[in-house]
């Protein structure tokens, strides 16, 4: 399904189990639609937790505070590592970020940096399970493979009120 938000227009896909995919703004309605539907997957009547997720993502896009948190995901398919660090980002609230090396710090090894890296850009799911919320240790955005790269991820921090590039206590000292 594709619906129109103030950021465009977003594709949301789901199963019985929950929300499978989200597809952010950023490509051709049709482009939109042949990756919204690969695999096989049909459009379908939203239920009413589709429908709540996407009045929480409208909401989102028009620059109000939203937890996505309690949305059921069907997150089939993908591996217990990616599952696991999903599980954990998904405490990562409206304003908040964190590093690809403090995820895997918790997940249990800092070497797992580039391996969290990879599961954020293998998300099926973006916003909801909030991989632009992870950043590199320098403070700046790293890598976004949503449409639009690293600026709609630095778009997305804004409108939550999040300032990206200088690490924190640099700009005291003016560089």
């Amino acid at each position: 399904m594709v619906f129109d938000t103030a950021l465009g227009e977003f594709g949301i896909g789901w199963t019985e189990a929950g929300i499978a995919r989200v597809q952010l703004p950023g490509m051709e309605h049709a482009a939109l639609l042949q990756r919204l539907n690969r695999g096989g997957a049909q459009a379908g009547e939203p239920t009413r937790g589709v429908d709540a997720a996407i009045d929480r993502i409208e909401d989102y896009a028009a620059g109000e505070a939203v937890d996505f948190a309690d949305i059921p995901l069907d997150l089939s398919g993908i591996s217990d590592f990616n599952r696991r660090a999903y599980a954990l980002l998904l405490g990562v609230g409206w304003g908040e970020t964190t590093t690809y090396g403090a995820l895997a710090r918790e997940m249990g090894d800092v070497t797992l940096s580039r391996a969290v890296g990879a599961a954020m850009g293998a998300n099926p799911i973006p916003l909801i399970i909030p991989c632009h919320r992870v950043l590199a240790s320098d403070g700046k955005p790293g890598g976004f493979s949503a449409p639009g790269g690293a600026e709609s991820k630095l778009r997305m921090l804004e409108l939550e009120g999040v300032s990206v590039g200088t690490p924190a206590g640099q700009m005291t000292f003016g560089f």
